[in-house]
């Protein structure tokens, strides 16, 4: 028994101490300047068509780039502030009004590079990403009573003509776009290289995202060892980081969806065939509610890792609190106090079994010597022993492990909820979805689990439990970088393990008097 309680108490601490490497992804590494052509690797790319993307500038379009002078046009809305450029017809940057930096300033989304979000291009590549359109149309300040306005881009050199329409709405991120794409068979369009991305975490995946019939499809560029492409079912893409991200959904028709490597970049582009393509563009925060109400799959551009079938509930109990008291850090109590209730029996049947066991350690300390020289012996006569007393001898890690997935569910929805981001609690925590900065937490949940430790019946030896001591200890350590919102709900959890402990020991000791 004691080797089995080890092992699932080592396991469970391998198991935490583990997440971030077997279901968080790791970040790339940063840029060195290499070049990867976009279709260099295998020989189906090699075969592709002509008009496949890449990122290489043609020295046609840089000419035109520096011949032509950069005019600006701004969107406001009460969301945001868009500004575009008339070099490619697309979004220079993007301020979020209701979301602040480290210094209480706006966040501001943008991208000064070659290849900015929403460039267009066909051929040798997206040598239209710089090229001179004509804006028609001025700065516009959205309101309840001008609610809608268009912007349009026009660009045309004798052969190739597009014209891009932007459509804006008040009370929104989402922005309906219109190409007019002539001249050539087919067209691609592409989210550029991170563009929307606010802050690089590596406990989080960064970079592009491909939802394809009901598959949330995440790369990397340090794993496209060769291009992705897709045929069917796309519907959207999107470059994404822990709380923002751009996208792009169609609403017809792609012809072919692409992710690659460019010098260490992992970009994704989507052909369209010419003529008239609609698409609808967002730009701005992962809001779970928001993104649900376009019903495109957006809201899974959210990713609630792999216990994502328990997190999303617990999501959507712990907002539905949040309405009614206006604070997270109660919410996560009264929902770890919830999410106890179905293991209140599991738990009460593992504390008593634990004590049991405590009672008959003696006979079985007696059995191990009887029948040392002899262990298939004593093994039966141990089974035969719990037996009679009707002892589980994994109750007492059952309970612990049955809560695992929870804890990995809360976790995701803490680490990536942009709800939680920023949401005070009580005087020094004011941001629940960062680590405690006076780690009051960890070490208060530290010592009630020396306490739960104390007070929980063991059939350990002396040594055994003094190296039992030292969880505590590893787990302080671990949660001082947690977000401090899953320290609450661990300590909040330890907490009425102690109660019910508590309970069960008054309980046996009234039941022995």
């Amino acid at each position: 028994m004691e080797k089995r309680t080890l092992l699932a108490i080592t396991i469970s601490i391998a198991i935490l101490l583990g997440y971030q490497y077997l279901f968080v992804k790791q970040v790339a590494p940063p840029p060195t300047g290499g070049n990867m052509p976009a279709a260099s690797v295998n020989q189906e790319v090699k075969q592709a068509p002509v008009n496949q993307p890449s990122v290489n500038q043609p020295a046609a379009t840089q000419k035109t780039e520096a011949a032509g002078s950069e005019s600006e046009v701004v969107i406001d809305n009460d969301l945001y502030s868009a500004t575009f450029s008339s070099r490619g017809g697309t979004m220079k940057s993007i301020l979020l009004r209701n979301y602040k930096d480290k210094n209480e300033q706006p966040i501001v989304l943008k991208r000064e590079d070659v290849l900015p979000p929403f460039a267009i291009g066909v051929n040798d590549g997206f040598q239209y990403a710089q090229a001179p359109f004509l804006i028609r149309g001025g700065s516009v300040k959205l309101s309840p009573e001008v609610n809608t306005a268009s912007v349009t881009f026009d660009y045309s050199d004798g052969s190739v003509a597009i014209r891009r329409t932007y459509t804006f709405h008040y009370g929104d991120y989402a922005i309906d776009l219109k190409d007019e794409v002539s001249g050539v068979p087919s067209y691609w369009i592409t989210l550029g290289k991170d563009y929307g991305i606010y802050a690089k975490d590596s406990s989080v995946h960064f970079g592009p995202v491909v939802l394809k019939d009901a598959d949330r499809l995440e790369y990397l560029s340090s794993k496209l060892k060769e291009p992705k492409m897709f045929k069917e079912g796309v519907k959207w893409i999107a470059q994404e980081d822990k709380y923002f991200f751009s996208s792009l959904t169609p609403k017809g028709p792609v012809d072919e969806v692409r992710v690659w490597n460019k010098d260490n970049d992992a970009l994704v582009a989507a052909e369209f065939k010419s003529g008239t393509n609609s698409y609808m563009l967002y730009v701005g925060p992962k809001e779970n509610d928001r993104l649900q109400q376009y019903h495109t799959g957006l809201e899974y551009v959210i990713d609630f890792g792999f216990f994502s079938i328990i997190a999303r509930p617990l999501f959507w109990v712990l907002k539905l609190f949040y309405k009614l008291i206006h604070n997270y850090g109660v919410a996560i109590i009264i929902l770890t106090t919830i999410v106890r209730i179905p293991f209140i029996p599991l738990v009460s049947k593992g504390q008593q079994s634990m004590k049991k066991l405590q009672e008959i350690q003696p006979r079985m300390a007696e059995l191990k010597e009887k029948y040392k020289s002899d262990p298939q012996r004593m093994q039966k006569e141990i089974m035969e022993l719990y037996k009679k007393h009707k002892v589980n001898p994994m109750g007492g890690c059952l309970p612990m492990l049955l809560q695992i997935p929870v804890f990995f569910a809360l976790y995701k929805v803490l680490l990536i909820s942009i709800e939680l981001r920023g949401a005070p609690f009580v005087l020094w925590i004011h941001d629940l979805s960062a680590k405690d900065p006076s780690y009051v937490l960890p070490i208060v949940m530290g010592v009630t689990m020396v306490i739960q430790q104390k007070m929980t019946p063991s059939s350990m030896d002396p040594m055994q439990q003094k190296m039992m001591m030292i969880m505590p200890v590893v787990f302080t350590f671990m949660f001082l970088s947690f977000p401090s919102g899953l320290v609450l709900y661990w300590l909040v959890n330890n907490l009425l393990s102690i109660g019910q402990q508590s309970y069960t020991n008054l309980k046996a000791a009234k039941k022995a008097a």
